[in-house]
């Protein structure tokens, strides 16, 4: 039968029976569409991977909506160290091993620069404050920013941060102390670990704080934050690899991203609101926000600005709380763990000094390996955020051609048997034995966490601090394990599940005594 017969019979269809035209039209354009789908996520495969089989339109996101890094893991034991999935329409290039890292992400440095776009968070929950640092695709715009923020995040003027982190850390021993009334009672510690980083970001970027967890606004970006973290998965949205998705009037996906932005926005815009009247009344502390206002060499605008705000903001909320809400119930699984760092801190501070000295900075080996086996076991951050590249290189033979994803599998690398014999336990002498070994937490190459350095410098700090004044025991729902203790596995950041913990007090009026010493900086 001709195309025009087909036509003029489904017009007569339509005009004499249109719900039966209806129910036959509808499944046919699908199919259509499918078979058409199809052709162009074959076409758009990376040629010379291998990788597992997925599903029309879906490719491999019901495989891995729980969980990825771990299935990506178990994947690269079949298919190697870099293989090929299909996220819907995306393909991706999963790298799984130190050494394929190396080559890919160092070696290519400067082709794995960028980042791919994807729609509810690029184009949904940033539309209006802009993307962070971390997550921008490469620009003259992010070359700015990155600038901007190498300066902000450099050693000297981590240096210089180290009365913001004194007080942080010794309001987050002092909230422990007297909340868990001295050990007696059990704490879910999550609270006070999102005041301490959020309060250093606030600090740095627009020099101010909240003085109490059950402050409005702490509540509020936290909560939002959180949200938008979840945006930020690369399994969670399928409207971001199925564009038929996107269609979806009903879609609460697209709705919550919405809201979440419009909440975003009311707090950031009064943050620099405050700032701003701060820097009128010549009341204002330094900050990076202000030094940028003040400056008339900045070639930052507003947007760049707000951008560096951001990273911030999310950065820290997801790297330091999440390592100290996982380092939490670890220790308190690990009494050893806890009494090799006590007796290392001991060489340096007697048990009079219990809060330590802020200006001290990795000298314990220990604590230092204790935070980067912290940090190798419970990356925040599992599967590190996605680059694209900007222009073919080789791989092992392969081109990998401009524009194709790129996901880091920090899981898997922090994992990876080539590098360590027992990468599934705990046991930070293996940092002591091998100081220089690689950690793929903060990423790897040129778009690596710029703010590692603060980051660190927190961390070590915190847990000279945690563990001189206490001992920590679990209570309600502790478990370290980083596979069975996980909270959401479709998550980007991997939380573990609530929890609860006793600080008890190694020398309860010793620790008083030092914190009643300590006031609190006004800012």
């Amino acid at each position: 039968m001709a195309l025009s017969e087909l036509t003029t019979l489904a017009a007569s269809l339509a005009a004499g029976h249109p719900y039966v035209a209806i129910w036959l039209i509808v499944p046919t354009v699908f199919v259509l569409y499918v078979m058409a789908n199809e052709f162009t996520r074959a076409r758009a495969r990376v040629s010379g991977f291998a990788g597992p089989t997925g599903y029309p339109l879906l490719g491999n996101i019901p495989q891995i909506r729980f969980n990825a890094s771990e299935k990506y893991r178990q994947w690269s034991k079949k298919y190697g160290a870099v293989f090929q999935i299909q996220l819907g329409n995306v393909p991706v290039l999963v790298v799984n091993s130190a050494a394929a890292a190396q080559k890919v992400f160092i070696a290519n440095s400067s082709a794995t620069i960028s980042r791919p776009m994807f729609y509810t968070f690029h184009k949904v929950v940033s539309s209006t404050a802009g993307f962070t640092i971390g997550t921008s695709p490469y620009d003259e715009s992010l070359k700015r920013r990155r600038k901007a923020a190498a300066s902000a995040l450099n050693r000297p003027a981590v240096q210089s941060y180290t009365p913001h982190v004194d007080l942080e850390t010794k309001e987050f021993i002092k909230d422990a102390f007297y909340a868990g009334r001295q050990g007696v009672e059990a704490l879910d510690p999550l609270p006070l670990i999102q005041r301490l980083s959020l309060n250093l970001s606030l600090t740095l970027n627009w020099g101010t704080r909240i003085g109490s967890v059950q402050d409005p606004l702490f509540q509020e970006i936290t909560e939002v934050e959180e949200y938008v973290s979840r945006f930020r998965s690369t399994t969670g949205n399928l409207q971001d690899y199925v564009p038929l998705w996107r269609l979806n009037p009903f879609s609460s996906q697209s709705t919550m991203a919405k809201d979440m932005r419009r909440r975003r926005d009311v707090y950031l815009n009064y943050m620099n609101r405050e700032l701003e009247r701060r820097i009128e009344e010549k009341s204002y502390k330094p900050c990076i926000q202000a030094n940028v206002l003040l400056d008339p060499e900045a070639k930052l605008n507003s947007a760049e600005l707000m951008s560096i705000s951001l990273t911030m903001v999310s950065g820290g909320l997801d790297t330091i709380t999440t390592l100290v809400a996982w380092a939490l119930p670890l220790l308190a699984s690990r009494p050893d763990v806890q009494e090799k760092a006590l007796s290392a801190i001991h060489e340096f501070f007697d048990e009079s000094q219990i809060l330590c000295d802020a200006l001290e900075d990795q000298k314990c080996t220990y604590v230092v390996a204790l935070v980067r086996e912290l940090l190798r076991l419970y990356s925040p951050l599992r599967l590190a955020l996605p680059r694209e590249t900007i222009k073919d290189f080789k791989f092992e033979g392969k081109t990998i051609p401009a524009g194709t994803v790129v996901f880091l599998n920090a899981w898997a690398c922090n994992n990876d048997p080539e590098l360590w014999s027992d990468p599934e336990v705990f046991r930070p002498e293996r940092f002591l034995e091998k100081p220089s070994a690689p950690i793929f937490t903060y990423g790897q190459g040129t778009r690596m966490c710029a703010g590692y350095l603060l980051g660190n410098r927190e961390l070590y700090l915190l847990f000279m601090r945690i563990i001189s004044s206490f001992e920590i025991v679990g209570a309600q729902g502790v478990d370290s394990n980083p596979l069975t203790g996980l909270d959401d596995p479709t998550s980007l950041v991997s939380t573990p599940k609530k929890y609860k913990v006793f600080f008890k007090p190694r020398n309860a009026e010793g620790l008083r005594d030092a914190l009643e010493k300590h006031v609190p900086v006004t800012v």
